[in-house]
């Protein structure tokens, strides 16, 4: 009988991150992958939900006085209860279309920094959204399973995950956090510090939307080797006579304007490093880093980190999916992961 629950089974993995939220679904992988945002129309000072995900975030930046369009989460914990609720809702009910008799039970990652306050915030959420029961898990250990990584051997494996709003960095051994270090910088941080540095040096002003797209693009975090790098042309609005224009940066421009997120996360692996039992630090010189989350796909951060640390450092396969593979992971070996999911509180 329990083969035949199983088909049926709606139970689900959730990584809810600060820029986009992935669902998986026990036995059919990640089948939802949506920007974190949500676009809602205020009316009488009531909130009406218009979009959520992809359709939601084109409006984000773009919208008149009667729409609004927010991230929920932010620094990967929930800023607003509410909307956040409605997102999960959304994405849930997008998952599991047909209706069953069963509410499913569902997973979801929470920063290892995040505050009792914080845990019970998303565990609230997740329930009154529909589900049977949730359960949490650390996100790097989420982000380590997802990778591949054997952590559930008596050796020391360091993962570093990037995501929007925070990084984690984490010593783990036989299947459980050691040491670890969440600090409040990720890709948004990039994306503030490049439109800060825009309106500084250039008096141009671009928004979130353009910041990602210049990071993504030429963003690195190294200087670049002849001193200029790729180019690119952006459009903003010129700050001395307020009117749109376009201009040319170069890589080296975004190097220099990434260079303070870049070191606080190189900063946070050396802490990390300095605070690990000698004998896990043996195993990490063996074995190397492992990078995870989108913010580890920034041009050359591998390289960067290998010069400060002197370790091996290699970025994940699917580094962008590790932390929903992860959590999904968990999701299907409960029985042999159950120590790291916490159903209490």
């Amino acid at each position: 009988m329990a083969g035949f629950g199983g088909l049926f089974s709606s139970d689900m993995a959730i990584d809810l991150g600060t820029a986009n939220t992935l669902v998986y679904v026990k036995g059919r992988g990640i089948i939802l992958n949506e920007p974190s945002v949500v676009a809602f129309h205020v009316k009488d000072g009531r909130k009406q939900v218009l979009a959520v995900g992809e359709d939601a975030k084109l409006m984000l930046g773009r919208t008149p006085g009667s729409i609004e369009a927010i991230r929920p989460m932010r620094e990967g914990v929930i800023a607003d209860f509410d909307v956040a609720e409605e997102m999960i809702k959304y994405f849930i009910r997008k998952v599991h279309k047909r209706t069953t008799f069963t509410k499913p039970k569902i997973i979801v990652c929470v920063p290892h920094g995040a505050t009792p306050v914080e845990k019970r915030a998303i565990r609230q959420s997740v329930l009154s959204a529909g589900a049977r029961r949730a359960g949490l898990i650390a996100e790097p250990i989420a982000a380590a399973i997802g990778a591949g990584m054997p952590i559930t051997d008596p050796t020391g494996s360091m993962v570093v995950d990037i995501g929007g709003g925070t990084t984690e960095v984490a010593v783990l051994s036989l299947g459980d956090i050691v040491y670890a270090r969440s600090v409040r910088v990720g890709g948004d941080r990039m994306d503030d510090a490049i439109i800060n540095y825009l309106r500084r040096q250039q008096n141009i002003l671009i928004g979130e939307a353009t910041a990602e797209r210049i990071k993504t693009s030429i963003g690195s975090a190294r200087m670049p080797d002849d001193g200029r790098g790729a180019v690119m042309h952006i459009r903003g609005r010129d700050l001395l006579n307020g009117v749109p224009k376009e201009i040319e940066i170069n890589q080296a421009q975004i190097a220099e304007a990434l260079a303070e997120p870049v070191q606080q996360i190189c900063e946070a692996v050396m802490t990390a490093l300095e605070a690990t039992p000698p004998d896990l630090a043996a195993d990490i010189v063996d074995r190397g880093v492992m990078l995870t989350g989108g913010g580890a796909l920034l041009g050359e951060l591998d390289l960067a980190l290998r010069e400060q640390t002197g370790l091996g450092i290699s970025v994940a396969d699917e580094s962008l999916n590790c932390v929903a593979l992860g959590t999904g992971k968990a999701l299907e070996y409960e029985k042999q992961l159950r120590h790291v999911i916490d159903y209490e509180s």
